[in-house]
Formats: structure tokens, C-alpha cells, sequence
């Protein structure tokens, strides 16, 4: 049972997790949590860092955002104690929970399951401190933000359990974002690769590291709110696709803000061009995500590409450093764009998904700018302005609508 930021607030909050727990062992179940920090505490970490020293050492800074959930552990067992619960905290290092020494961003390396399995064979419940581990050299690490939901599947496959639930502010995966389309619907099942098309393209509601690892290891997980009464239907189960009855179409659209456009115009038309273009970037440490090529009149080529908005800056810096070497003529940037993605395991299979989505969005004189493809995605980049519009028109052309 993993509890986000908002379900540990405050001590009222942790109350109704430690019940929450206290039900679960209940229904004959051994549980082990994983806390995040109490909201709003590791951005004031962060904030503390960067006061001091915007270039802080990231070692230093590892041990001082991941004391939060430090802090929110130790209460949560407190609280479960004081339901007459065993119960005790756990940190990353006495797990031991190990990661490389990419500090601020680790990854996991492996994760020993034995001592929370002793410690939950004996009737006592762990409760982890998540969005950490140890890197080589005994240092605290962190995953990165939203890290502790890596931490809770990467824990549920260490100890072997039948299911992850991540507890979070809201109910379950929909079909979109409900407060843009109102007649988005929640979804009983989804399959993981869907999922995670779903969180790379956009959805917030679980971090894109988190559901590739649930994924591999084939951690089955439940997404639902720590703000409502648990029921049977309660949530949304992420799963391999063999246990998806059917396969639809479509489950889902996503929406990303976060896309900045840069067009270089003029590039001369070579062998090795692209290469030129993108090597720079990849130095620079810039992602970049949805890529179209043109000729131009003259002969030469014409690139447009997107990039996360806080990449632009450097993005242009490396363009302008490589200009003497690919000689091209401009360089155009727009942030008013949005990315917005169609996604489906059933596209596999059925023809015509692309041509809805262009048919839709043309009807209602929205102008596609740049277009890429997975196996069961489409993504659009369109003016932000007609964000709304098209989610909806996308929502229905697909029947996705609920009542």
C-alpha cells in the first residue's frame, strides 16, 4: 500500500492511512507500506538547497530531500502502534534499497526483500520510506519526483506481493483528464503498455518509471483514492494484457503542455545532416520527442522538432554553438503548442485510427503541426488554444464519452 503526499498531509491524514492498514490486515492480508513525504515538504527541502547553493553538491542535496519521507514513515508507524498494530519504519539504506550514485535521479539497481519478509512473517507491518535508496559509497540517493511510486512496485516485486496499490487524490485512471471532458470514465482495467504510453504522453496519474517497472516485473497495480470509501470497484488496475478481457480501440487520451516547437530552416540537404542536428542535443543532455523533416523549394531541408519547455534554453544554446558546423539559415521556437495522444492496444489491429483523429480535428479547423506514431499511439502537435476542443472532439470521435 503506497500513500502519496496528499494522503499524509497531516497527522489527521496519517490517521486514515494507519486505518486504512488496520482494515486491510483485517481481511487476513500482510501489508507493507511506502509514505511519501507530507505534501508540500520536499519542494521546501528543495527549496532550502537551492537558497544556499543553486549548484548544491548532489550527494548533500539526496540527504536532505529525502528526509521527508523519513519523517512521514516514523509517524505512520506511530499511528499504526497506536491502533495496537505492530509496526516499524524502514529507511532506503536498511532495506537495503540499492541504486546507482546518479544522485537526484537514481536508478534502482536491485532491492532485498528478505528482512521486510521476516519483518511481516513476525505480524509486523514495515513502513518505508519511499523515494529513496543507497548508492554506492553508503550514500543517501533519490529516484526523482514521483519516485516513490518506483519505490512501492519495486518493493512489491522484491517481497513478492499480489498487488500494489498506489493511493493517491483521485479514484482512478479515466479514459482523460475529467476536468477538461466531463464525460470521461473511469476505467475498471487498463493494460501496462498502455499505461505507460499514457504517463510518457502526459497522464499524471503515475510516473512513466514506475509502471515500465511494474511492467517487467509484472507487478499488478491498483490506483485509487485515499479521499473516498473503498469498495469492491473501488480504483483502476493496471495489468499485462492477458488479463484484459477485451481489447478496445482506444482507452485513453493524454494531453502535454510541457513542448516547446523549434523549427531549423534551410539545412543543407546531406548525408549525416540529422546527425548534425541532434548529436549537439544529445550532448546537451536534451530530449527530443516528436521530429518531422521537409524539403524545402531550394533544395534544403527543414527540420521540426519538440523539446519539455525547460530544455528550450539549452536546446538553442547547442544549436547556436553547432551553427558553423551544419550552416543552417534560422531557427523559429513556439510554446504555445500542445501535444495531444490517442492511445490503444486495439490499434494493433484495426485500420483507420490515424484518419479519425485528423478527420475530427479538421472538421473543427484545428491545423496538425507535427504528427509521430507508436504501435498503439498517434500524437498530434497542435496550437494550445484549441486544447479543449480537441480533447473533447477526440473524446467522442473515439467513443470514449460515458454517461
Amino acid at each position: 500500500m503506497k500513500f502519496g503526499g496528499t494522503s499524509v498531509a497531516d497527522l489527521d491524514r496519517i490517521r486514515a492511512v494507519a486505518e486504512r492498514v488496520r482494515k486491510e490486515r483485517e481481511k487476513g492480508h500482510q501489508v507493507a507500506v511506502v509514505v511519501s513525504a507530507m505534501a508540500g515538504v520536499t519542494n521546501q527541502m528543495v527549496g532550502f538547497v537551492q537558497a544556499l547553493d543553486p549548484m548544491a553538491d548532489a550527494r548533500e542535496y539526496d540527504a536532505v530531500v529525502a528526509s521527508g519521507e523519513q519523517v512521514t514513515s516514523g509517524l505512520t508507524a506511530i499511528a499504526l502502534q497506536a491502533l495496537g498494530i505492530p509496526a516499524r519504519s524502514w529507511q532506503g539504506w536498511q532495506i537495503p534499497f540499492h541504486t546507482d550514485d546518479a544522485h537526484g535521479k537514481a536508478r534502482i539497481g536491485d532491492v532485498e526483500g528478505a528482512a521486510l519478509i521476516a519483518c511481516m512473517e513476525q505480524g509486523e507491518v514495515p513502513v518505508i520510506a519511499g523515494f529513496q535508496g543507497v548508492a554506492p559509497e553508503d550514500r543517501i540517493s533519490t529516484l526523482g519526483r514521483g519516485g516513490s511510486d518506483t519505490s512501492a512496485v519495486a518493493i512489491a516485486a522484491a517481497i513478492r506481493a499480489d498487488r500494489c496499490d498506489i493511493y493517491t487524490d483521485v479514484d482512478g485512471i479515466y479514459t482523460t483528464d475529467p476536468r477538461i471532458v466531463k464525460k470521461a470514465r473511469k476505467l475498471d482495467r487498463i493494460t501496462f503498455e498502455e499505461m505507460l504510453e499514457l504517463a510518457s504522453v502526459g497522464a499524471k496519474v503515475l510516473q512513466t518509471r514506475s509502471v515500465g517497472l511494474a511492467m517487467k516485473e509484472k507487478v499488478r497495480v491498483r490506483v485509487l483514492s485515499s479521499f473516498e470509501p473503498e469498495t469492491e470497484l473501488s480504483g483502476s488496475l493496471v495489468v499485462d494484457e492477458d488479463e484484459t478481457m477485451e481489447k478496445e480501440l482506444v482507452t485513453g487520451i493524454a494531453y502535454s503542455l510541457d513542448e516547446a516547437k523549434i523549427s531549423v530552416s534551410r539545412i543543407p540537404d546531406r548525408p549525416g545532416i540529422a546527425a548534425a542536428i541532434f548529436s549537439p542535443l544529445t550532448k546537451a543532455r536534451v530530449n527530443v520527442d516528436m521530429i518531422v523533416q521537409s524539403v524545402g523549394s531550394d533544395g534544403s531541408t527543414n527540420m521540426t522538432f519538440t523539446v519539455p519547455k525547460n530544455d528550450q534554453a539549452r536546446a538553442l544554446a547547442a544549436l547556436e554553438a553547432a551553427r558553423g558546423d551544419i550552416q543552417y539559415g534560422e531557427i523559429h521556437t513556439a510554446n504555445d503548442v500542445v501535444k495531444i495522444s490517442v492511445v490503444g492496444i486495439g490499434m494493433r489491429s484495426h485500420s483507420g485510427m490515424a484518419s479519425t483523429m485528423f478527420e475530427t480535428l479538421a472538421e473543427r479547423g484545428i491545423n496538425v503541426q507535427v504528427i509521430s506514431t507508436s504501435e498503439i499511439k498517434i500524437s498530434v502537435l497542435i496550437d494550445a488554444a484549441y486544447m479543449e476542443l480537441a480533447m473533447r472532439a477526440l473524446h467522442t470521435a473515439y467513443g470514449l464519452d460515458g454517461e
